[in-house]
């Protein structure tokens, strides 16, 4: 299957503002502010029913949705904090399903190689390879892995953590730049 990411200039420019400023935040902080997604969600559903009238909303609707239903089992498990759950539906309600979808996806690889590096800086390769395979377990057994030990909680400062909004932003902008590119994949 061929995927086309597509997305107007304008729509564009609010998709990465909206991630600049959460990966700002999330890098200084360590939180994405309840005030910026809200913001995020109602200019992509103003942004989109202006654009396409009904349908326009009902895309940006399904965008949102899927954003935040992406996000939610991982919230579930304390492995994400609100603010992505609620960043990813944001970024959602501005490029519609098939557009969340791939920058989930993007996120995913691109988030995965930085991850990768920064453990292989800090030595801690072995340590997370082990913490994935204790969550799986603990997932096979329905079992809440921070439920296990504290360092699988994004909650707390016990594990090593990456500001996966930023993770968020660098996803956004490989997709803007495939959209912008006119890139098939």
């Amino acid at each position: 299957m061929l995927v086309h990411p597509t997305l107007s200039g304008a729509g564009q420019i609010l998709l990465g503002l909206l991630a600049a400023v959460a990966a700002v935040f999330d890098i200084r902080y360590r939180r994405i502010p309840n005030w910026l997604v809200l913001a995020g969600i109602v200019a992509g559903l103003l942004w989109n029913t202006s654009v396409s009238g009904w349908s326009g909303l009902l895309l940006s609707l399904a965008g949102f949705g899927l954003g935040f239903v992406l996000y939610l089992p991982l919230y579930l498990i304390r492995a994400r904090g609100a603010g992505d759950v609620k960043l990813l539906a944001a970024a959602g309600a501005i490029t519609g399903p098939g557009n969340i979808f791939l920058i989930c996806i993007l996120t995913a690889i691109l988030g995965g190689i930085i991850a990768l590096i920064v453990l292989l800086i800090y030595g801690r390769l072995r340590k997370t390879l082990f913490n994935i395979g204790w969550m799986l377990q603990d997932l096979t057994h329905l079992r809440a892995p921070y439920k296990s030990t504290e360092e699988l909680d994004v909650t707390t400062a016990k594990g090593m953590r990456l500001p996966h909004g930023a993770m968020i932003a660098v996803g956004v902008i490989a997709f803007i730049f495939l959209a912008t590119h006119g890139v098939t994949i």
